[in-house]
């Protein structure tokens, strides 16, 4: 509205009611730049979950077997499995969490891996990263 179209006796308030063109305009630019810098944010921590690594066993307890039920065992332990060559990435285990075999393993293999990554801890090595995968949409 242009203050000519306005009568006298009005023209306070409706400033303050009706905002300038200019006022929108600049409330459209700052909503638009929030939007771009909140949503390759979002991408970043995507693609960060799905490349993290959950090493198993924890390089501390490399040398160690796992049982069925996840449970680190002593080397050579009857129906126990070797620890993984290489850490498994967020989204091979969340691949698996959906029934896929973890990637170099059996399916047994594969079962008590996961049961190992269930369990892990606050503090452990690959605990940040099973948080990320199974906290995200």
């Amino acid at each position: 509205m242009e203050k000519s179209d306005i009568p006298a006796g009005e023209a306070a308030e409706t400033e303050e009611a009706i905002p300038s063109r200019r006022k929108m305009l600049a409330l459209g630019a700052v909503g638009v730049s929030a939007a771009l810098t909140i949503r390759p944010a979002f991408a970043q921590t995507a693609v960060s979950v799905m490349n993290c690594q959950i090493p198993v066993p924890a390089p501390t307890a490399a040398g160690k077997f796992i049982d069925p039920q996840g449970k680190l065992v002593p080397a050579g332990t009857k129906g126990a499995f070797p620890g993984a060559p290489r850490p498994f990435t967020g989204e091979e285990v969340k691949r698996a969490f959906r029934g896929q075999t973890l990637p170099g393993a059996t399916y047994n293999q594969s079962q008590a891996y996961l049961q190992y990554i269930r369990r892990l801890q606050a503090g452990q090595s690959g605990f940040t990263c099973f948080a990320s995968i199974t906290t995200s949409r």
